[in-house]
């Protein structure tokens, strides 16, 4: 049962309960229930001691437990080592991260390791259903998910706070998304780590942009200025105003590394997961298909619509905007900002009408 609304707590609370390292609590929204649950974040409290006081004071430890080295390091040792007593060490992780080994496409003993673990791949095309509808908009990724406009007048502008738009996306293409619509998608480390294919078109623009390696728990988005357009990360622009394409015009998805994700790699399959390859100019990307493949951790996806092309699914709106869930971005904000976890090729918005009928009479021309 949801519990009754309650007050949310003001941003100087969280920093007083940050300060004291008495993490407050973090909670999202299942979507295919409507419930409220509470996140385990790994390494809560060294999270919020390093972005809190660590930051403050000692900002050279921060940016080097950010750097390429350190996230390459951390990841042998959290991943690539073998598990104790190999089946038991990977059945307790399993059993403790909560993961549904029956969706995967190997067999339960071929999961030696934590990177074999992270890095599974699942039978997608029985275990997440998609809808028909080329128009429709697909989540990239198992993930919890918030969603937000750049256009001030809406009452999902959130002014720069995950992250800067031209920075995200680079000078090239900011202009062509100001005031467009975004969607952020948050793995967490329980995660399938596969990215997938959200819309149907044709890749007009691939580029990978530098930055650090900072955590994506909450603590240290609530932490960090605009995170999301610091961090490592690779940038594919769609056109999906293409005959066959999903009408919802120009789409950047951005995929954001972290701590731990020293790279990306850019996996698309048309079918299945192999062969797969590279991103490349003029490539035709079939929605809801695998394109890329996080390494190990938690990490980010992004992706920016244009202006008035998409509308975002009514129950991600309405659990977004409650007031009953103890949220860390919703306490940051001052008003309610809660994640819904969301399923990899669920549906996630829609192209606007207005659009699809616009791009139907380009297509018969």
């Amino acid at each position: 049962m949801l519990r009754e609304p309650e007050m949310l707590p003001t941003a100087g609370a969280l920093r007083m309960e940050s300060s004291s390292l008495r993490p407050q609590p973090h909670e999202f929204v299942c979507r295919d229930t409507g419930r409220v649950q509470a996140e385990e974040l790994f390494c809560d409290r060294v999270i919020t001691y390093l972005y809190d006081r660590v930051r403050e004071h000692a900002p050279s430890v921060v940016r080097a437990l950010a750097s390429g080295r350190m996230t390459r390091l951390l990841g042998f040792f959290n991943y690539d080592l073998p598990l104790g007593a190999r089946l038991s060490g990977a059945r307790r992780l399993v059993e403790r991260l909560g993961i549904e080994l029956g969706e995967c496409v190997e067999p339960p003993e071929f999961y030696t390791t934590a990177r074999r673990i992270f890095e599974r791949q699942i039978r997608y095309e029985t275990c997440r259903p998609m809808d028909p509808d080329a128009t429709v908009v697909v989540s990239p990724a198992d993930a919890r998910v918030l969603v937000g406009s750049l256009d001030a007048a809406s009452h999902l502008w959130v002014k720069d706070k995950f992250f800067s738009l031209s920075q995200l996306v680079g000078s090239a293409w900011a202009r062509r998304f100001t005031g467009g619509q975004f969607a952020i998608f948050r793995l967490t480390p329980e995660k399938y780590h596969y990215n997938h294919v959200p819309v149907e078109g044709v890749v007009v623009d691939f580029y990978e942009l530098e930055g650090t390696f900072h955590s994506c728990n909450p603590a240290a988005v609530v932490a960090m200025a605009t995170p999301y357009s610091q961090n490592r990360r690779a940038v594919t622009i769609i056109d999906t105003d293409v005959p066959g394409g999903s009408c919802c015009g120009m789409v950047a998805m951005v995929e954001v590394a972290a701590l731990m994700i020293g790279r990306i790699e850019q996996r698309y399959a048309p079918r299945g997961y192999r062969p797969h390859q590279p991103m490349a100019l003029d490539l035709w990307l079939r929605r809801g298909q695998p394109k890329s493949l996080f390494l190990p951790g938690s990490s980010v996806d992004v992706l920016v619509f244009e202006p008035g092309r998409v509308t975002f699914a009514e129950e991600l709106l309405r659990h977004q905007l409650r007031a009953d869930v103890r949220s860390r971005f919703s306490a940051w904000l001052g008003s309610p900002w809660v994640e819904v976890d969301v399923r990899v090729r669920s549906t996630i918005a829609r192209a606007h009408k207005g659009a699809r009928r616009r791009c139907m009479l380009k297509e018969g021309s």
